[in-house]
């Protein structure tokens, strides 16, 4: 009996097709300029007409290519650098320190902190990381499925070195190597303005977001990297539990973040 490709099997076919058409839009210089040329904003997922006038800031410009500088490539992901700048701005105003859990090679924590001209702030930046990829015993099985384990080995091989070395010009920088939540009980952090979950499973991340939510500032940010990212479906699952339990309302992006403000 002839066998036909499943819904699945056709969907995830074209799925990838169109994940490869995307990516090289994103690198390709001249699709690039014909896109500034009509105004048109094509990177990370995001494709839209309005305006984005802010990649034309120098203040920006500055603090992405500082990113670039210390994960050694552009990502192509301005929209989402701006709104983590756009909430460093916010919270830099309040009572607290900042705090991102998920760093990797530091791209938009050093965005921020070029930004935010960290060394005359005055506030505290704490870095959680195995800076190695996830810890494979916090991944769930529904995540395992989506591949979550082998994508990190692949695309996170250990860079604690060259992170230390990149955030050495800058003051009051911790580096807390190792997997959250065990690490969370290592360092004494009061107050909280500031908290960057991008872990790339939601075990560790609802474990951070309970573990800060008591010590947040009012009126302190919550950025979600992954939220309402495609793929990634399981956290934004599990931070809309979070959301009801503490009822609170996610701010949902199209760069795929999640906003949270503490009330």
């Amino acid at each position: 009996m002839e066998k036909h490709p499943s819904h699945t099997s056709i969907k995830r076919f074209f799925l990838s097709l169109f994940g490869n058409v995307l990516n090289f839009i994103y690198v390709n210089p001249c699709i690039q300029s014909v896109f500034s040329a009509l105004s048109i904003y094509g990177e990370d997922g995001l494709f839209s007409m309005h305006n984005h006038d802010f990649m034309k800031d120098p203040h920006f410009r500055s603090a992405y290519r500082r990113g670039i500088q210390a994960n050694g490539k552009d990502l192509y992901w301005k929209w989402r650098v701006h709104v983590g700048l756009w909430a460093a701005s916010h919270a830099v105003q309040l009572d607290g320190d900042f705090v991102e859990c998920g760093v990797n090679r530091g791209f938009l924590s050093s965005s921020i902190m070029e930004y935010l001209h960290w060394n005359s702030v005055g506030k505290k930046f704490y870095l959680f990381d195995t800076f190695h990829g996830l810890d494979d015993d916090l991944v769930s099985p529904e995540e395992k499925a989506l591949g979550r384990i082998e994508e990190s080995h692949r695309v996170y091989p250990d860079c604690y070195m060259e992170v230390k070395k990149n955030f050495q010009k800058y003051k009051n920088v911790t580096l807390i190597r190792g997997s959250v939540p065990s690490t969370l009980f290592t360092v004494s952090i009061r107050r909280v303005c500031y908290l960057s979950i991008d872990m790339n499973n939601y075990t560790p991340e609802i474990a951070a977001a309970e573990y800060f939510w008591p010590k947040l500032v009012p009126g302190a940010i919550i950025l979600l990297d992954d939220y309402a990212y495609k793929g990634f479906l399981p956290q934004k699952k599990a931070f809309d539990a979070f959301a009801r339990k503490k009822g609170i309302s996610i701010l949902s992006l199209p760069t795929g973040q999640g906003l949270i403000i503490k009330p």
